[in-house]
């Protein structure tokens, strides 16, 4: 991740719309498992996730980042048993983990199937992955040359992915559908003018800091389309997540 927009992530991750509403996204899929579900967390970061689910009685969680700023601060948080690990190549033992979360990592790694073959090796025969990344190579704009991105994905390429690495596909759909076609009038219009949009720095992207009242809203509306795909599968977004599974055998 480029440094700059690093800094600005750990500065934004606890209060901005996008990473309130994705970690309400993430946490809604968990909530309902027992509490005594082994977790692992690839990319997380600060560890604001982790708390969050430790404050519903979550309390066999582990976390990784690549980045040793983010577990430096997840330690001043102090919040246990994370570390710094290449989510490619994990430390961890066969069959380890009943669930593994991946929010926004596997467009990071070069090697996607190096990636999904080490995490369907630490779950448990049943174990779930829950894995969310940037939606539609139309989207494509400076703001994932900022995040060292190799690719966006549809539904479709990842959910190739996931079955190339032999892991099931239970549940699929785009996120933030209501953020999409603005989001694609923009980029559109960026790359008509070959040049970045208008108060996004080439070190920062699109992550930007917005007014309390604009955030707030915007938070809301994630978090009710959150709710709403709890019953429906959203056929666009920004965003696209999977939940597969390990074979039992």
């Amino acid at each position: 991740m480029n440094p700059e927009y690093e800094l600005k992530y750990h500065q934004l991750e606890e209060n901005h719309w996008w990473f309130r509403g994705r970690r309400a996204s993430v946490f809604d899929q968990l909530q309902q498992l027992p509490r005594t579900a082994a977790i692992l967390e690839i990319g997380c970061s600060g560890g604001p996730l982790q708390q969050q689910l430790r404050s519903v009685g979550f309390q066999n969680l582990t976390g990784i980042d690549i980045s040793e700023a983010a577990i430096a601060l997840a330690h001043q948080r102090r919040i246990p048993n994370v570390s710094v690990m290449d989510g490619a190549r994990l430390k961890f033992g066969d069959e380890s983990f009943d669930v593994v979360v991946a929010s926004d990592v596997l467009e990071h790694i070069r090697d996607e199937q190096l990636a999904l073959r080490e995490w369907r090796r630490v779950l448990k025969p049943g174990g779930q992955l829950l894995v969310y990344v940037p939606a539609w190579p139309q989207l494509w704009s400076q703001h994932d040359v900022v995040n060292r991105h190799y690719r966006r994905y549809t539904a479709a390429t990842l959910s190739r992915a996931l079955e190339q690495a032999s892991l099931v596909v239970q549940r699929q759909s785009y996120w933030n559908f209501a953020l999409f076609f603005p989001t694609l009038l923009v980029r559109r219009s960026q790359r008509l003018r070959r040049k970045p949009q208008p108060g996004a720095s080439a070190g920062t992207g699109d992550l930007q800091a917005l007014p309390a009242p604009l955030n707030t809203a915007l938070t809301w509306l994630l978090q009710a389309e959150n709710r709403l795909m709890r019953h429906l599968r959203l056929p666009v977004g920004v965003s696209v997540f999977a939940l597969a599974r390990k074979p039992s055998s």
